[in-house]
């Protein structure tokens, strides 16, 4: 059964997720599979009873958060499909970028009266003292529970640094056909030989990463890889963070997945390099 869209928003609800997953495994998880789709400023995830199972991911561009809906609604994502649909409202980041954003305010509970001591005949002086005690402890009381239960039920959305898929990155050639560094025949010193650019490895079904970042794993990669057609495994190398193989059913769906993910940053810093294995 389709989930009936909302209006568009910056911001995408996501539910049906996985609840045994850590908090800061889920994020960098969601952040691996939805940042292909553009700019992500924040990821909302909170391991409270009522928001179990549920996240925010918002994008910079509302065409990005579209694209993301569409594409992710159903995806198995920790054995479970996720249900996405746009979020009711805006979020705080996205209204202060628009000059819409209003300070929420917390309504304080009436402070209950305390019941006042029932009247106490004069002949039972010993009662009268232990209701006087009594009344006199309430308030203190009354202030503790008051201070248990003022818990704090928004999440504030907070500023993180913001990382974005390199759009337009395919093959990782740079401009001209020349690999990253390269040099033009018009750039040479007079007399200088060219340098023989080494070639690349024949197409092969395993494809061999490198300059993943070290709080990379097996689930994150199989995230990526998991969308394009005959993806069978991820294998890491123990005691190497950096490197990984990604085997597929053939060479040609081997090649696709590069070239789509050639240079992707699974982190600000770390831009994927990916080429076919030696056989």
């Amino acid at each position: 059964m389709a989930v009936p869209e909302a209006r568009p928003n910056h911001t995408i609800y996501i539910n049906n997720l996985n609840e045994k997953i850590k908090k800061d495994e889920l994020k960098k998880s969601l952040y691996a599979i939805f940042s292909q789709f553009g700019q992500i400023l924040d990821i909302l995830v909170s391991r409270s009873l009522k928001m179990r199972g549920q996240a925010f991911v918002i994008f910079k561009e509302v065409s990005s958060s579209t694209n993301a809906l569409r594409s992710m609604q159903g995806f198995p994502f920790y054995d479970k499909p996720m249900r996405i649909q746009y979020s009711k409202l805006d979020s705080d980041i996205i209204a202060k970028m628009k000059g819409t954003f209003v300070e929420r305010v917390k309504k304080e509970r009436k402070k209950p009266k305390a019941p006042e001591p029932p009247p106490v005949k004069k002949a039972a002086p010993m009662v009268q003292a232990v209701v006087g005690q009594m009344a006199g402890m309430q308030p203190g009381m009354q202030q503790g529970m008051q201070q248990m239960s003022q818990a704090s039920r928004m999440m504030h959305m907070q500023g993180q640094g913001a990382y974005m898929h390199p759009s337009g990155m395919m093959g990782g050639m740079g401009p001209g056909g020349m690999g990253p560094g390269g040099m033009g025949p018009s750039q040479m010193m007079p007399g200088q030989m060219p340098l023989m650019q080494p070639l690349e490895n024949p197409p092969n079904h395993i494809l061999f990463l490198t300059n993943l970042p070290e709080e990379t794993n097996e689930l994150m990669l199989s995230m990526l890889f998991n969308q394009f057609p005959g993806f069978k495994e991820v294998r890491l190398v123990p005691g190497r963070h950096d490197i990984a193989f990604v085997e597929f059913d053939n060479d040609v769906q081997a090649g696709a997945a590069r070239d789509a993910l050639q240079g992707f940053k699974i982190t600000q810093t770390n831009a994927m390099k990916i080429s076919f294995a030696k056989k």
